[in-house]
C-alpha cells in the first residue's frame, strides 16, 4: 500500500514537473517576432509627378498613412537573447516648409512632429504572452495620462544642390520632448516624393532614463534603458 501511495506520489510530481516545464517552454520557447524597421516605401517610378514638376516649395502638412513608435529590448528570464518590442501609433501631425529648388538646394524649416502616446500598441509578438499587457505597463511608467504626447521641432535643415536622386539622406538636428522633458536629438532619416506626397521615415536613438523615466520593472522580464524611437511621415502640399 505504501509502495502504491509513493508511486503515486512520484507521478504526481512528474506530472507537476512536466506541466511547469511544458508551461515554461510555452512562455518562453522564442517563438517570437518583431516586425520590421520603419522605412520608406518601395522606390517611386522615375517618372516625376505633378509635385516634382512644380518642385517641393510649400507648406506641406502630415497626413494618413503616417506611423511612429518604438524598439525597446527586453531580456525574458531563462534566455540568452534579448526580443525586440516594438509599438507604434498612427495619431501623428505636424508641418514641415520648404522653399528653394532641386538646382540650388532646398531648406526645410518649421517642422514640428507631434505623436500621440496614449495610442500606442504593441505589434511584437511573443507566444505565450499577451503583449498588450505591456501598453498598460509603457503608459503608467510614462506618465501619459499627465503627458500624452511626443513632439519632435526643428527649425531649419539645408540640402544642398543641386539634388538628383529620388531619395534624400537628411541628418535632422531638432528637440524631441517626452514625459514632459525636452532635450536636443539628432533624427538620422531618408525623405522621398512620391504620388503627390513627401515621405521622411528614420528614427532616433535616446536613453530613456534622459526624459525621467524608468525602465519598467516587469516579472521575468529586463528592459533596456536605450530607445530606438522610429517614424515613417506622409505630408501632402498646401494649394
Amino acid at each position: 500500500m505504501k509502495n502504491r501511495i509513493l508511486i503515486a506520489g512520484v507521478a504526481v510530481v512528474a506530472a507537476v514537473g512536466l506541466a511547469g516545464g511544458g508551461a515554461y517552454v510555452y512562455f518562453f520557447s522564442g517563438l517570437r517576432s518583431t516586425p520590421a524597421t520603419l522605412g520608406l516605401s518601395a522606390t517611386p517610378n522615375a517618372s516625376p509627378t505633378a509635385t516634382t514638376s512644380t518642385g517641393l516649395a510649400g507648406s506641406w502638412t502630415v497626413t494618413t498613412g503616417s506611423l511612429a513608435g518604438y524598439r525597446v529590448k527586453e531580456l525574458f528570464v531563462g534566455q540568452s537573447s534579448k526580443h525586440e518590442a516594438v509599438a507604434r501609433t498612427s495619431t501623428v501631425s505636424g508641418t514641415v516648409a520648404v522653399s528653394g529648388d532641386a538646382t540650388s538646394g532646398y531648406q526645410v524649416s518649421a517642422i514640428t512632429i507631434m505623436a500621440v502616446l496614449t495610442d500606442l500598441h504593441s505589434i511584437d509578438s511573443v507566444a505565450g504572452r499577451d503583449v498588450t499587457q505591456r501598453d498598460g505597463v509603457v503608459s503608467r511608467q510614462m506618465d501619459l495620462q499627465q503627458f500624452p504626447n511626443a513632439t519632435f521641432i526643428a527649425s531649419s535643415l539645408s540640402v544642398p544642390g543641386p539634388v538628383t536622386s529620388q531619395t534624400i539622406e537628411l541628418s535632422i538636428p531638432g528637440k524631441l520632448t517626452i514625459h514632459g522633458v525636452t532635450k536636443d536629438v539628432t533624427a538620422t532619416a531618408k525623405a522621398q516624393e512620391a504620388g503627390g506626397k513627401l515621405e521622411i521615415a528614420g528614427s532616433v536613438a535616446i536613453d530613456m532614463t534622459d526624459y525621467g523615466v524608468s525602465p519598467p520593472a516587469v516579472p521575468f522580464v529586463t528592459v533596456d534603458s536605450q530607445v530606438t524611437v522610429e517614424f515613417d511621415i506622409f505630408l501632402t502640399k498646401g494649394s
